[in-house]
């Protein structure tokens, strides 16, 4: 006796692409159909598509986005340009018709006077100073601070992190006098810092936020790594050197631009520390001089010090905003 085995058309008829199907399967795949968000969902907004086509609509849209971009064009780059322009404007031309291009023509030699009389290429320098040592003081405070907390973590980081903490809650104006005493008869050395870089550079280095920034980074990376590398006998400098730095490349371009950016524009500070000018930054410097400076060259000396930011940005703006949303970022 032989028996026979049900096939597909037994049991159901043919889909419509040919594939044999059991009842009921064919209205499943409906209703799994009509339950798939569809293009128009995905891409709906106030503006139906209907709309959308109609060319009145479409062209006020474009015209709206044209005006928006316009304006945010002008509210961005019409003071820089401005700047720019008044840097080689006349003073009289500037003060009579500041939105003029040009009226007189063009005066070059603000520039060079600004260069050379202003002396901006010794306070750049001063600037330049200032902001690489304080990004290097902050890296390593942070990554070795967030290192402690995040993977040693011994007995006490949560009594040590709860501390760090708590200093993000103290004005900064509070913390003057106490830190220039400090800075004027340190307890260790008993020599006066002020008028060295170090009175900028070591304060730098005690910002909280950045050590629970990079500690909240530590957090999320692969324990898993840290735990073989100390099987196969690396030590806790190796396992800090080796593999957490490589692996915190997003979070260190985090801190350097708020490194740079924080050491570039600070005021208050350097002004109480570096008294004698020839060590002062472009911040702390320019300001003084502006009362004993004709108008286009002092234009002039800000355009200098405003287009050199401006080209580090271009030529890096990549590896900014990369940092800045933290591109790359491991998941643990």
């Amino acid at each position: 006796m032989t028996s026979t085995v049900p096939t597909a058309q037994t049991f159901g008829s043919e889909d419509s692409d040919g594939a044999d199907v059991v009842p009921g399967h064919r209205q499943f795949r409906r209703t799994a159909r009509r339950n798939q968000p569809s293009a128009d969902s995905t891409t709906r907004g106030i503006i139906s598509r209907a709309d959308r086509g109609r060319k009145s609509v479409r062209a006020s849209l474009i015209s709206m986005n044209g005006l928006l971009l316009i304006g945010l064009i002008g509210l961005g780059l019409g003071p820089m340009l401005w700047l720019a322009k008044a840097a080689i404007t006349p003073t009289q031309d500037t003060l009579r018709t500041p939105l003029a291009l040009f009226p007189h023509g063009i005066d070059w030699e603000n520039l060079s006077a600004a260069w050379n009389d202003i002396h901006i290429s010794l306070y750049f320098g001063n600037t330049a100073i200032l902001a690489v040592g304080a990004w290097a003081i902050q890296i390593l405070v942070a990554t070795t601070g967030g290192y402690l907390l995040s993977i040693l973590r011994p007995s006490y980081a949560r009594v040590l992190e709860v501390m760090v903490l708590s200093t993000l809650f103290i004005p900064a104006v509070v913390l003057l006098v106490p830190l220039y005493l400090t800075i004027l008869n340190p307890p260790l050395t008993g020599t006066s810092m002020i008028n060295t870089y170090w009175a900028v550079w070591l304060p730098a280095g005690a910002n909280a936020f950045n050590i629970l920034l990079v500690k909240r980074f530590f957090d999320s990376l692969p324990r898993e790594v840290f735990e073989a590398a100390s099987t196969d006998g690396a030590g806790p400098f190796r396992i800090f050197w080796s593999l957490v730095l490589p692996m915190s490349k997003p979070i260190l371009g985090v801190v350097s631009v708020f490194a740079v950016i924080n050491s570039w524009k600070d005021f208050l500070w350097p002004l109480l520390v570096l008294p004698n000018p020839q060590l002062q930054p472009l911040s702390v410097r320019l300001p003084s001089i502006q009362s004993t400076t004709e108008l286009d060259v002092f234009l002039a000396a800000l355009a200098i010090s405003t287009l050199i930011p401006v080209m580090l940005f271009i030529v890096f703006q990549k590896m900014f905003l990369n940092s800045a949303g933290l591109g790359g970022a491991l998941k643990g």
